[in-house]
């Protein structure tokens, strides 16, 4: 606990006092420059909001670790153990008993976290859902992820018992068609469940949208709008889904607050993640990290549970009660790993960034896009080097004009 609490200390400081974000001198007056297009209110509340978003965020991870380490040194994860043991000889009904007492326990613990940025978020009159509407959305999240969860468990313990030394290479070689599975079914059936989607109903945008996407080789049909509005006031736009459940799709927000050319830049930077193949790049590197790290936790997972079995509670890693012990190893590496998955996916937007303004030409309205992106997130230009390592999947706002000013200059 003291050590959490010293980390909360260094990260304030960090973040609210010795923030390495600062523009240089002859970048004041320029278009990376918020007070260029950013009013005198926008630049404090999008300091404000980003440096606590930013402290809630470092905040979570360790309060996931702790979470994870409660359940264990307490016996309460032993405790779902018995319970679910008692309740039915049938393993499936074993495995559906235990994960949903851990995922409702864990429901309770985060709680409270996610309830602060979500009025955060009023505060700061980024999101317009009402309490209702948020409490909807968790408990949607959460009956998704215990369905998900379960099935994991299940099939991941079967093959730990089944072959307690190679079982990491038999849960990677399934996670394999689960990942494609889960891509293929994103956006017909799990986001439906948050948001409702149609075809855009702006068709004379949609014949630009698709004469640019005509442009660029992509066989599109439909674009679609979700009706984000009535959550947030951000704006986004994304490609998702794999083969013929791929779908473009623009945020209403969006479509409000931008004009044709800024979109169409938008447009032009989401299919570019369609034409140089980022989500099955982006598949082939989540696996390859899952190999990784389902291997380090097999090792660390036997060394644990000889060493330390007692006092976690964990009499035999093939039974269920070592599972939170499972999850927070791989917590703890995907947080490790991050600062390389986020340069890699900042490297690929900046790759789109560039294939947008090569194939709208357009540098004022990727300049202007940008801007707004800003307003509207109230996001900062030009972040802290711990923010933009653990937190960016793309480029700073910064980094994203200064590139098509560079553009601008070298045509």
């Amino acid at each position: 606990m003291t050590c959490y609490v010293l980390f909360i200390g260094f990260l304030y400081l960090y973040l609210f006092n010795w923030n390495t974000g600062a523009l240089s001198a002859d970048e004041i007056g320029t278009a990376v420059d918020p007070a260029t297009f950013l009013t005198g209110e926008e630049l404090v509340l999008s300091e404000q909001y980003s440096n606590i978003r930013n402290l809630l965020f470092f905040l979570g991870i360790p309060y996931e670790w702790l979470f994870y380490l409660l359940i264990l040194l307490l016996g309460i994860g032993k405790v779902f153990e018995k319970w679910a043991e008692s309740t039915s000889k049938r393993w499936l009904f074993k495995s559906a008993i235990f994960t949903f007492c851990l995922s409702f326990a864990s429901f309770l613990f985060f709680f409270p976290l996610g309830f602060v940025g979500y009025r955060l978020s009023k505060s700061y009159g980024l999101s317009n859902e009402t309490f209702h509407g948020w409490m909807r959305d968790q408990l949607i999240d959460f009956w998704i992820k215990w369905v998900f969860l379960f099935i994991i468990v299940t099939f991941l313990y079967w093959l730990i018992r089944k072959s307690e030394k190679r079982w990491w290479l038999y849960a990677w070689f399934l996670s394999i068609p689960f990942t494609v599975f889960m891509m293929f079914i994103q956006p017909v059936i799990i986001d439906p469940l948050y948001n409702d989607f149609y075809p855009l109903k702006d068709k004379a945008l949609e014949d630009k949208i698709l004469s640019l996407a005509a442009k660029a080789d992509i066989p599109a049909e439909h674009v679609y709008e979700v009706n984000m509005s009535e959550k947030t006031n951000t704006l986004n736009a994304y490609v998702t889904g794999i083969g013929s459940n791929s779908r473009i799709v623009l945020w209403d927000t969006t479509l409000t607050k931008l004009d044709d050319e800024e979109i169409l830049f938008i447009m032009a930077h989401e299919m570019a993640h369609y034409v140089e193949k980022h989500i099955y790049f982006g598949i082939a590197g989540t696996l390859l990290l899952l190999l990784a790290g389902l291997f380090i936790t097999a090792k660390l997972l036997d060394v644990l549970c000889d060493k330390y079995g007692g006092i976690l509670r964990i009499s035999d890693k093939t039974n269920l009660s070592s599972l939170p012990l499972i999850l927070l190893i791989l917590s703890v590496l995907s947080f490790a790993a991050s600062p390389i998955s986020n340069a890699v996916s900042r490297y690929q937007e900046e790759r789109a960034d560039r294939y947008a303004i090569e194939m709208t030409r357009d540098v004022d309205a990727g300049i202007s896009t940008f801007h707004e992106l800003t307003r509207a997130g109230l996001s900062q230009v030009n972040p802290p080097k711990l923010v933009k390592w653990f937190r960016y999947g793309h480029p700073t706002m910064k980094e994203r004009i200064e590139m098509i000013e560079t553009y601008e200059q070298n045509k």
